[in-house]
């Protein structure tokens, strides 16, 4: 039977540990936070809430844990980057020490957060802002030599739905992507994901419009991560909620994998893993 192939792309360097990407790979969602749109307020009651889930994220399949602290939907509000840290760092030491072979992931556009994180024991940064927020999380970065996932956004989570026009939403996201990737490298930063940011300063109609033509952004020959788990680009199109976009979900991620992409980032592990095991060898 003919499976689904992935894009050829490079493998990363997780402090010694080399991931490639033969597979899809599944990034399980751990929101340490009181307001994210989906899960909010769920895992950060206390530390054995957050070990818990960690535990059900890595028995559904998970190959890397992303951790929260930081709500950035639309219009979330704005915390200080102390409020940041003191959710994450529990988390993040408690998770390292319990599950010492996970991968972790920590979710932030701040480099001190970012630092004190892989510090603690994380493998690599997710940064919803490409490094437009924070001047000094390139440098970061490269001083700290782990793997980013650099994603395409405008502006901050409070103001970046007012931020939509395009000329060719691709093409733009596209140029954004070789200009930042060329900063990285002269930085010396070595593995670099790409996350074209569905929801992120887009439109409903501009979402569908870069999953349809995601396949365009492996021209650079990176990895490339697809984060649309339950978003409004679902839910509001059909009209439901979040807690009912499972299906639609699944459906896209299948569409993503379809177009090469390497990594899922979503709430539901078990159902991303599925996809996986029925496409790929």
């Amino acid at each position: 039977m003919k499976m689904i192939k992935t894009t050829p792309a490079q493998s990363i360097n997780l402090k010694g540990r080399i991931m490639t990407f033969d597979r899809p790979v599944i990034m399980g969602i751990l929101n340490v936070t009181p307001d994210s749109f989906f899960d909010g307020g769920q895992n950060n009651k206390n530390i054995e809430q957050i070990l818990i889930k960690t535990q059900a994220l890595l028995d559904a399949g998970a190959d890397i844990i992303d951790i929260g602290a930081y709500s950035s939907r639309p219009g979330a509000t704005l915390i200080t980057s102390q409020e940041e840290l003191d959710r994450a760092l529990p988390a993040v030491h408690a998770i390292s020490n319990t599950f010492p072979d996970a991968i972790l992931s920590i979710d932030t556009f701040r480099a001190d957060v970012a630092a004190a994180c892989v510090h603690g024991g994380v493998h690599m940064i997710n940064d919803v802002s490409g490094g437009t927020i924070d001047p000094e999380m390139f440098p970061t970065v490269a001083k700290l030599q782990v793997p980013y996932i650099l994603m395409h956004m405008r502006g901050i989570p409070e103001n970046m739905q007012q931020l939509t026009a395009y000329q060719d939403i691709v093409t733009d996201v596209a140029t954004y992507f070789g200009e930042k990737i060329a900063t990285l490298r002269k930085l010396g930063v070595k593995d670099i994901i790409l996350d074209p940011g569905y929801g992120f300063a887009k439109t409903i109609e501009q979402n569908y419009e870069l999953l349809y033509r995601v396949d365009e952004l492996h021209y650079y020959g990176l990895p490339i991560l697809g984060g649309i788990s339950r978003k409004s680009m679902i839910y509001k199109k059909l009209g439901l909620t979040p807690q009912e976009a499972l299906n639609g979900t699944t459906v896209l991620n299948t569409l993503l994998l379809s177009k090469g992409v390497q990594l899922l980032r979503v709430h539901d592990v078990k159902e991303a893993k599925q996809i996986v095991d029925l496409l790929f060898q």
